[in-house]
């Protein structure tokens, strides 16, 4: 076997651990993608004669690939005049089926994707490296040019960010969690009926005005009503899961990985009594987002 054929087929080996690794640091299926095909240009063009241990080089050369795009990711926020960079439309044609992307999104947690998102390339790849995917810090440290231990710091400040916590007892959350999971499955499902069922009989929702948007934040009131906006965002709650939303049980809004609106309950006896809908970019980042366990 020459060398080509033996990094070929070490790379399809390795190909769906390198692709999950690609999509949490990246949070889109379509970058992983391209992360990938980037990774095995810079393959074929290295020098492997020292290379004893493929699989963990080939996780160096993707790990550094998706950092130097999370670096530029985050040059051209700071670069841009806009709070927010605009959601890709969740039709486009990027080479990914809509509904892959989101069952992918889906298996891995839109809220852990969304709290990554919110972390520092050097914090985001020490985590993902680290607490997914069992890479010591003594190999994730040269990536970063920093110490085991500044990285063991970074992976830490990370780990606390993505758990939060909530004031609520366990029970109460379980409740809350058990009707907002019911809620993204009939809006999902399309079942206006079960929707219609968890909504109080005056419920309200109040939209701001980035959400669709309007010269006014939005309200609507009566359970029917709220139902058929609901049914509305079908396509988009594809790409939407639970999140802890300043301690109580939420919705996070994320096609492609980016965080696009997060949906927040006010539940008495079982029974939705009030939704808040948050678009505007200086009151997402505000909320304090994190994964509920599950």
């Amino acid at each position: 076997m020459n060398e080509l054929d033996w990094l070929t087929e070490g790379f399809e080996e390795h190909r769906p651990r390198l692709h999950a690794m690609a999509y949490r640091m990246l949070g889109s299926a379509s970058e992983a993608d391209d992360a990938l095909q980037d990774a095995w240009l810079r393959v074929g063009r290295a020098d492997t004669d020292d290379v004893e241990n493929l699989g963990g080089w080939l996780t160096t050369v993707v790990a550094r690939v998706c950092l130097n795009l999370l670096r530029s990711r985050e040059h051209r926020r700071e670069e841009s005049l806009e709070a927010q960079e605009p959601v890709p439309a969740l039709g486009r044609d990027d080479g990914r089926d809509p509904e892959e992307e989101a069952l992918l999104a889906d298996s891995v947690g839109v809220a852990l994707l969304v709290v990554l998102d919110t972390l520092s390339p050097a914090e985001r790849l020490s985590f993902v490296l680290h607490d997914m995917f069992a890479v010591p810090f003594d190999e994730i440290g040269p990536m970063l040019e920093r110490s085991p231990a500044a990285v063991r710091q970074l992976a830490s400040r990370a780990r606390r960010r993505v758990k939060g916590a909530s004031p609520l007892p366990e029970a109460d959350l379980a409740r809350r969690r058990r009707v907002v999971d019911a809620f993204l499955a009939a809006t999902r499902g399309g079942n206006f009926d079960a929707l219609v069922a968890l909504l109080h009989p005056d419920v309200v929702l109040h939209a701001d005005r980035s959400v669709i948007p309007t010269p006014e934040p939005v309200v609507v009131s009566g359970a029917r009503t709220v139902a058929e906006g609901a049914m509305a965002a079908t396509g988009r709650a594809r790409f939407t899961g639970p999140a802890l939303v300043d301690g109580s049980v939420g919705l996070a809004m994320a096609p492609h990985g980016r965080l696009f609106l997060v949906l927040a309950f006010t539940i008495t006896d079982d029974l939705i009594t009030r939704i808040d809908v948050v678009a505007d970019p200086d009151r997402l980042d505000a909320l304090d987002l994190a994964v509920l366990d599950d």
